[in-house]
Order: structure tokens, then C-alpha cells, then sequence
């Protein structure tokens, strides 16, 4: 989101190693530096069956990795992305405080609001459509920073550049890049007792663990910090130690000139479901 300056923030370190299923108009790789961010990121775009969307032939075989589906959007076809709006802030209660029972988020306004268009076109979001958008596989890996610290971070988080539909905008770095898609992540972990999940970034970031609502950045915004402490919010989330849980993530990348996406946890293994 943008044009926010300073929305950079220091902190949390990941790495992204990309598995993308290039589908549409574009099927070419990146830039040809691998870099899918600010360089502390390793993205890397290569040739992969399963490009439907759900990821479902793109192997995992590491608990501390994260299977997306990132879905690239026109701007010029599409109003949730780069619309006239400018705001500095989120917009809390976008999304319903439980997950829909086909496991994504539900809009929770009855039409508009300054950061979105409506329901019609919210539904578009994390669901394969025609025309609307392309669906990529990929394989986040997360990197073990520090003793049961497993963290990502990038100022620069464009894992589609030169990919799908094309770059979409300049950024605060002065070059072209791909602004406009969504991200879809789905999980379990054992719940052990004693774990957080940091998330820093833009534009809209929505976690849900155990289908529940945990963290809430929705609207258009520069970087900004989202927490949950699982032992704090068991209660609300409905957790038990030595459980297993799904968690949901969420978000969006909707406007120029900044994307920012930063992750800290010390849950210590996630499994696809």
C-alpha cells in the first residue's frame, strides 16, 4: 500500500522459496535475480504442475513451510485494487469473526466502505475466477533465525514480478513491480502452550486459527503490526494444549508504492492439512 513513506519496518527475517505455477498471459519467471523482496527473501519461480490455485501438486516435506496460493488481479478490471482511496490507517470488520464453511473469509459490511467495493467483488479474492485472476502455487519457507524463532522479511514483497497479469507499478525503490494480488495460506499446528504470531505489513492481513478471527489488519494501510499470544487468547480461540489446530492467513497487496510483509513465530511446525 502506499504512497506511505517509511512503511519499511525492521525486525522480523523469513525466507520465501517460491514454487509458482505461471498461468494466463505471462509464464515467464521473474526478473532473473530470484529475488522475490528488499534481497533478505529468496523467491524463486519455476516451472510446477498444480497451478489451479490450491497448490495441491506442489510438494512440501518440511514441517517449518507454508504452502500460498497468490492470486494476481488487474487494477484496471478490478476495484478492490488501486482504488482512489488513500488511508494510513486499517479498517477493522471487513471480515465476519468466524471463517465461511468453505474455509475463507466472509465480508462482513452489508455493500461498500472506503477500503472495498462489496461483497461481489471481496468473494473474488481467495477464489479462482475466470478472467478475474490467476492462481499460483508457492512454498514459503520459514527460517529458523534464533533458538525456536522461525521469522520472514521483506520491504519489498513482490513474489509476482514479471509474472501473471505483469508488474502493475512503480515503487519506492523507483522500479517496476507486480502491486496487485491476494495471498492464501492453510495449516494445522500443536497447539504446545506458550506460542505467538507476529504479522507487520500491508495491505489487509487476516489470521484465523481455529476458523476464529485472531488477528484483524483489513483495509488499505501502510505497514502495521498485528499479534496474537495463543496462551493469552486460548480462551477466545478455543484451545487446548496438545491439540491440533488449523490456522488460516489472509491477505492482500491492493495499492502502490509500498508492500510489506513481515512474519514472526515460534510455533515450531506447521502441516498441511
Amino acid at each position: 500500500m502506499g504512497p506511505q513513506p517509511g512503511s519499511a519496518v525492521a525486525g522480523v527475517a523469513l525466507s520465501l522459496v517460491a514454487l509458482a505455477a505461471a498461468c494466463g498471459p505471462s509464464e515467464r519467471p521473474g526478473d532473473g535475480d530470484g529475488d522475490g523482496g528488499d534481497g533478505d527473501g529468496d523467491a524463486r519461480a519455476v516451472d510446477a504442475p498444480g497451478g489451479g490455485g490450491d497448490g495441491g501438486e506442489v510438494p512440501i516435506d518440511d514441517c517449518n513451510a507454508l504452502r500460498a496460493t497468490i492470486r494476481d488481479f488487474q487494477p484496471s478490471t478490478h476495484a478492490d485494487f488501486q482504488p482512489p482511496s488513500e488511508s494510513d490507517v486499517a479498517y477493522p470488520g471487513l471480515v465476519r469473526p468466524m471463517l465461511g464453511a468453505d474455509g475463507k473469509p466472509v465480508y462482513a459490511p452489508a455493500g461498500a466502505t472506503p477500503h472495498t467495493a462489496g461483497p461481489a467483488q471481496f468473494a473474488q479474492w481467495y477464489n479462482d475466477t475466470a478472467g478475474v485472476n490467476l492462481p499460483f502455487s508457492m512454498v514459503l519457507a520459514l527460517t529458523e533465525t534464533s533458538p525456536g524463532r522461525f521469522t520472514y522479511s521483506s520491504s519489498a514483497f513482490f513474489p509476482l514480478d514479471g509474472m501473471g497479469y505483469g508488474n502493475s507499478g512503480i515503487g519506492e525503490d523507483g522500479l517496476s513491480h507486480n502491486f496487485h494480488f491476494t495471498t492464501e495460506i492453510h495449516t494445522t499446528f500443536k497447539y504446545r502452550g506458550g506460542e505467538v504470531f507476529n504479522f507487520n505489513g500491508d495491505d489487509d492481513l487476516w489470521l484465523f486459527i481455529n476458523e476464529r478471527l485472531a488477528i484483524d489488519l483489513g483495509g488499505l494501510h501502510p505497514s502495521l503490526p498485528g499479534s496474537v499470544n495463543l496462551d493469552q487468547m486460548a480462551s477466545a480461540l478455543g484451545l487446548e494444549t496438545g491439540q491440533t489446530y488449523r490456522m488460516d492467513i489472509f491477505h492482500a497487496e491492493r495499492h502502490t508504492d509500498a508492500s510489506n510483509f513481515h512474519v514472526e513465530t515460534t510455533i515450531d511446525c506447521f502441516i498441511v492439512p
